[in-house]
């Protein structure tokens, strides 16, 4: 019943998540007004609005015009419902964690969909993330010591981020003679590093890297990008981050022998 109850809140966060990622970037109000169809403008039903069990029933049309809707939709509801289940999974013993964590994960996936389609961080999302790290350190189980401690563990992980990325960025445009690395990308890392610290932040730049790379070189061979085609990060530092914000990886699991 718990996972129940964890897997429905995730699928109707979710459904919020969706107007964030179309509407942020548009600079659009996430608040007002209500949700309606892409394609005419009209204002959705609630009956048509449930998450995922809706694009079932409708045959992923619009009801009112018939346009097609986008898979998207019921992809972000489904990993936020999926997140939902696993940091409960994880965390569920914590609640303030959990609700942090899942916070966390509901600004990666919103990101990440933003900069894959914008190439662009929000920066409501980047900076959310660095505040929410530093003001729910003393609930962070990747923490220990008294509150000073573990308040310069935060600000210390927040650091680490913002200038590890920075540092990259700054050698890959002196290298390369243009922008290696985007500023939403730094200020990300940032936020990560705030919930993660400093060893969560090299894990998900490794992750982050990896995961990139694979993307990259699989688009080259498939031929639907060339080498110097820029592909958003974001989203493989999230996933990075995801991995980090279930269980965190240490540096040592990193170093051979």
């Amino acid at each position: 019943m718990e996972y129940a109850f964890a897997l429905g809140l995730g699928l109707i966060i979710g459904s919020f998540l969706n107007v964030c990622i179309h509407r942020l970037p548009r600079e659009e109000s996430i608040a007002w007004p209500g949700s309606k169809c892409p394609n005419c403008g009209v204002h959705i039903k609630w009956r048509d609005n449930v998450p995922v069990i809706s694009f079932i029933l409708l045959r992923a049309k619009c009801r009112a015009c018939g346009g097609p809707i986008a898979w998207r939709y019921p992809l972000v509801e489904c990993l936020a419902g999926l997140a939902a289940v696993l940091l409960f999974h994880k965390h569920g013993g914590t609640p303030v964690w959990f609700a942090v964590s899942l916070l966390a994960a509901c600004g990666i996936i919103v990101l990440s969909f933003v900069d894959m389609d914008f190439m662009i961080i929000p920066d409501e999302i980047s900076l959310g993330l660095l505040a929410l790290g530093l003001l729910s350190f003393r609930a962070n189980p990747n923490f220990s010591g008294g509150w000073l401690r573990e308040l310069g563990q935060s600000f210390g992980g927040a650091a680490a981020g913002f200038f590890s990325l920075w540092a990259v960025a700054e050698i890959g445009e002196r290298i390369f003679k243009k922008e290696a690395m985007g500023g939403g990308d730094i200020k990300l890392m940032a936020g990560l590093g705030a919930l993660l610290g400093w060893q969560g932040v090299f894990s998900t730049l490794m992750l982050g890297s990896f995961f990139g790379a694979a993307y990259g070189v699989a688009l080259i061979i498939s031929k639907k990008a060339g080498k110097s085609d820029p592909i958003p990060f974001g989203p493989f530092l999230g996933l990075g981050g995801l991995i980090n914000l279930y269980r965190l990886i240490p540096l040592s699991a990193f170093i051979l022998g």
